[in-house]
C-alpha cells in the first residue's frame, strides 16, 4: 500500500504550541491579554466583525490601485456568485458595521478587537499570509483629543509589554482637505519634473498615488523624494492648529515623539495625524504599530461624513519583541497509584479545579511508576491516591515548603473526607 503523504502547511502560515522552549504561543497570548487589559483601562469596547466581507468593502476602503487590493487580497466567488474577500485589515469591516448596524447612535464609539487577517504577500520575518493584529478605533470624534488618546493608549501598551525601549513614535500631519490637495499638486509637479529619475513603480504611482513615492524604498527614488516639498508650507491655519494640539497633548501625557515629514498615507480619505511606532530590532520590517485619522472612509463606504482615527499592531511582531512570560506553576499534581481509585481521583481533581486550583493527574502507565512521574512535574503540591481495604486512601499532600496552596488543598481534603 502506497504511503499517504501528509499535506504540508500552507506557505505563510504557522502552527504554535504552548509549553515549548521558544514559548511563542505564550508570548502571543501575553500580547493579547495585555492588550485586553489596557483597552479596558481606556474604555474601549470589544467588537467582532466577520472574517470575510463583500469585496467592495475593501476595494472602496483600500483603493483599487493599492497593492493590497490589486495583488494581495484573498478574493473568491462564492456559490451564490458574490465576490467575497478574506479580510486583509480591520478598519474597513468596522466602518461598514458602523453604517449597517446603526452604531452611529453610540458615537463617539471606542472599539477594539484582535484576530486573524489574510494577505497574499511574500512571507518574511514577522510577516505572514495569515497574520494577526490588534486594532483600536475611535469613530465619530473630530477632536485632536481622540488622536491623543489612541496614541497614549498605544504607548502604554508597548510599555506594559516591556518593549518601549528602542521603539520610537514617529508622527506627521497630512493636513485637512485643502492642505492635502495643495500639497498633492505640488508633489505631482515636483515628481513630473524628475519623472526620468524615478523607478518604474513610482512612475506608475505618480498617476494613481503620488504621496506613496515619498516613502519609496527604491534607492533610485530617494534623491527625488528627499528633495520634494514638505506639507508644512501648505497647511491651513486650522490644520496647523490641529497638529499642534495633538503634539501638545502627547507632551502633556509624557509620550515622546519625533516628527517624520515623509510619513504618509496614500489614500485621499486620510486626514491630519499619521503615525508609526518603529524599531530597528525587526530588520526591514520595523513598524510595530501604526495608524492615523481617516475622516473620509465611512463616506467612501456610503455612510455619512464621519471623523475617525485608529491604529493596528501586528501580534506576531510584538510577540517577537517581548520576553516569554514566566510559566505559571501547576497547583497540584496527583498520582493515581491504583486504577480502582480513579473515579475518586476524578471527583477530587474536579473539586480542586472548581476552587480555581490548577491540577493534573498521572493516571496512565504502570501504577508503580506513577508517583515517581508525578514528582518530576513542577507543581506546588504533590499528592497521591491509592486503594486500601476496599476504599480510596489519600496520602497527606506534600510540598517543598509550607505555602498557602498546601493549606487550601488540605482544607478541601477535609471537606471531602468521604473519599479519604
Amino acid at each position: 500500500m502506497a504511503k499517504i503523504e501528509t499535506p504540508r502547511p500552507v506557505r505563510g502560515t504557522q502552527d504554535m504550541l504552548g509549553g515549548t522552549a521558544e514559548a511563542f504561543a505564550e508570548r502571543f497570548a501575553h500580547v493579547v491579554a495585555t492588550f485586553d487589559r489596557v483597552r479596558k483601562l481606556y474604555g474601549f469596547q470589544r467588537v467582532e466583525v466577520p472574517v470575510f466581507e463583500s469585496t467592495a468593502v475593501f476595494a472602496r476602503s483600500l483603493g483599487e490601485s493599492t497593492d493590497v487590493v490589486s495583488k494581495e487580497m484573498y478574493t473568491f466567488e462564492d456559490r451564490g456568485g458574490d465576490s467575497i474577500t478574506l479580510r486583509p485589515e480591520f478598519t474597513a469591516g468596522i466602518s461598514r458595521a458602523y453604517i449597517t448596524e446603526g452604531w452611529q447612535q453610540y458615537a463617539p464609539l471606542k472599539v477594539a478587537t484582535h484576530g486573524p487577517l489574510f494577505r497574499y504577500e511574500r512571507p518574511q520575518k514577522g510577516r505572514f499570509r495569515q497574520f494577526h493584529q490588534l486594532d483600536a478605533e475611535i469613530i465619530g470624534a473630530a477632536e485632536p483629543g481622540a488622536d491623543v488618546e489612541l496614541l497614549v493608549m498605544a504607548d502604554q501598551l508597548l510599555k506594559e509589554l516591556g518593549i518601549a525601549d528602542g521603539v520610537t513614535l514617529t508622527l506627521n500631519t497630512l493636513g485637512d482637505g485643502p492642505s492635502r490637495d495643495a500639497w498633492r499638486a505640488a508633489l505631482i509637479a515636483h515628481f513630473e519634473a524628475h519623472r526620468g529619475e524615478l523607478s518604474e513603480d513610482s512612475v506608475e504611482r505618480l498617476a494613481k498615488n503620488p504621496l506613496r513615492i515619498l516613502d519609496s524604498k527604491d534607492p533610485r527614488d530617494r534623491p527625488v523624494a528627499d528633495s520634494a516639498p514638505d506639507i508644512d508650507a501648505y497647511l491651513t491655519d486650522e490644520a496647523r492648529s490641529f497638529f499642534d494640539k495633538v503634539t501638545a497633548g502627547l507632551d502633556a501625557a509624557g509620550v515622546a515623539w519625533e516628527r517624520n515629514a515623509r510619513l504618509v498615507r496614500g489614500l485621499d480619505y486620510y486626514r491630519h495625524t499619521a503615525f508609526e511606532f518603529v524599531t530597528d530590532r525587526l530588520g526591514a520590517q520595523g513598524t510595530v504599530l501604526g495608524g492615523g485619522r481617516y475622516d473620509g472612509l465611512i463616506e467612501n463606504l456610503g455612510g455619512p461624513a464621519t471623523p475617525a482615527v485608529g491604529w493596528a499592531a501586528g501580534i506576531e511582531r510584538l510577540a517577537m519583541l517581548v520576553d516569554a512570560p514566566e510559566k505559571e506553576r501547576l497547583g497540584v499534581i496527583m498520582a493515581v497509584e491504583d486504577d480502582l481509585a480513579l473515579p475518586d481521583a476524578q471527583r477530587l481533581i474536579a473539586k480542586l479545579r472548581r476552587q480555581h486550583i490548577s491540577a493534573d493527574m498521572i493516571a496512565t502507565g504502570s501504577p508503580r511508576k506513577r508517583y515517581d512521574k508525578a514528582t518530576k512535574i513542577d507543581a506546588s503540591v504533590l499528592m497521591s491516591i491509592q486503594w486500601r481495604d476496599g476504599k480510596p486512601f489519600i496520602k497527606p499532600p506534600i510540598s517543598a515548603m509550607p505555602n498557602a496552596m498546601l493549606d487550601r488543598v488540605n482544607s478541601i481534603l477535609d471537606e471531602a473526607d468521604a473519599i479519604a
